[in-house]
């Protein structure tokens, strides 16, 4: 009996994270990395590396595999229509992807589907950038259609002064302007699909950012009406049906109550996504195994949430090198908390890991992001925060 080779190009934390579901699978996994350091290539045995803009090099990796898929979506686009037309099983297509790589085609295709889009416009001078403010009204946004990512080429326009400061980002092409939307809160409806067009989603989610960074996931959004919910949903799968996607997508939605449906869609992203990582604790099918399931054409797992809420929170690097000396303090206050590094060396800002809490039976919601803040900190840190200390002196006490 043969089990299937799954080849990932790209080896930051979200290829890691599909080698233990693929090892409980059964299934090989491949890395295409970037250098010989990823976060991924100590945790799989094959990681070569090599350039993914290199059409030569994704035909060596490809040699062998049963399908190809993606840490990220910055693949040339040509470059996997190549491999296509020679055999090779791409997934998800790169007639799906590039609705992630470039925001003005995700724009066009997401208004020609008749979902909730803001006010958006392409601009190629500073002059068309002004029309646009001056006609929907200032603030704005413009950002570049690729490449962007955790708020880099996304910049804030307040009026028409600093539009005409934007005149840098000009000369490469078109921009996408956008009206900075008035929006309570962010959301984020993660979904998944196979080739043979099953589709299932997660709950939808309230993602909270910090400096264009996601810092915490509540699941589900505590709070969320059910007609915004199920539309956010619905909004999800029929993009991923409409696009021919293959394995996990975001859609990352902007909640505007008492407005249209109730949210406009932000950003896709084709792949496993951070506002994701709580199902590795909080579902009964993680986003990880789903995208391995779903990009082989296997039945998909079911999505269900295993608590009435989960908490998900990033830790970024700090001041503390040692993230290891750490753990028995942080491991010891909280010992329900789930604690997933990235094997990543710590740079400040830089994501290195996350932790999630499930609830148990009636606990709050603050009590969850307390917890999980308090490890997640401790690990940063590499001291005992003074919430992580008052909590486990309160468990040891009502133990």
């Amino acid at each position: 009996m043969t089990f299937p080779v799954i080849g990932v190009v790209g080896g930051g934390q979200l290829a890691r994270m599909m080698a233990p579901e693929a090892l409980n699978l059964g299934f090989e996994l491949r890395i295409l990395a970037e250098g010989p350091d990823v976060s991924a290539a100590r945790s799989v045995a094959s990681a070569p590396v090599g350039d993914y803009t290199d059409l030569a090099a994704l035909r060596e990796f490809a040699r062998g595999v049963d399908v190809l898929t993606f840490d990220h979506e910055h693949v040339p686009n040509e470059h996997l229509q190549a491999l296509i037309a020679e055999g090779v099983n791409v997934q998800p297509r790169p007639d799906a992807l590039i609705h992630a790589q470039d925001k003005l085609v995700m724009r066009e295709a997401i208004a020609a589907l008749g979902l909730p889009n803001p006010e958006w416009a392409a601009v190629e001078t500073v002059e068309e950038l002004v029309a646009f403010g001056e006609r929907i009204g200032w603030p704005i946004v413009l950002k570049t259609p690729r490449g962007g990512y955790d708020g880099k080429g996304v910049r804030m326009i307040d009026d028409v002064q600093e539009a005409r400061d934007a005149a840098d980002w000009f000369g490469n092409g078109a921009l996408l302007a956008e009206d900075k939307v008035a929006f309570t809160r962010e959301l984020s409806a993660l979904v998944a699909r196979n080739p043979s067009g099953e589709a299932k989603a997660w709950p939808v989610v309230h993602t909270i950012q910090v400096d264009g960074v996601c810092d915490e996931v509540i699941a589900p959004a505590p709070g969320l009406d059910p007609v915004v919910e199920a539309a956010a949903e619905e909004a999800a799968l029929r993009i991923a049906e409409a696009f021919g996607v293959t394995g996990v997508m975001a859609a990352e939605l902007f909640e505007t109550p008492g407005t249209g449906a109730g949210f406009v869609i932000n950003e896709l992203a084709m792949r496993p996504h951070n506002t994701g990582h709580w199902t590795m604790n909080g579902s009964i099918t993680s986003q990880f195994e789903q995208h391995l399931r779903a990009v082989l054409d296997l039945p998909l797992g079911a999505t269900d949430a295993l608590a009435e809420t989960t908490v998900m929170k990033n830790y970024l690097g700090g001041a503390n090198q040692d993230l290891y000396g750490a753990f028995a303090a942080a491991l010891a206050a909280q010992p329900r908390v789930k604690v997933h590094a990235y094997g990543k060396s710590v740079r400040p800002g830089r994501k290195i890991g996350h932790v999630n809490v499930v609830s148990e039976p009636g606990e709050s919601v603050d009590s969850l992001r307390a917890r999980a803040d308090a490890v997640a900190s401790m690990i940063r840190d590499g001291v005992p925060s003074a919430a992580a200390s008052t909590t486990a002196t309160t468990e040891g006490q009502a133990s």
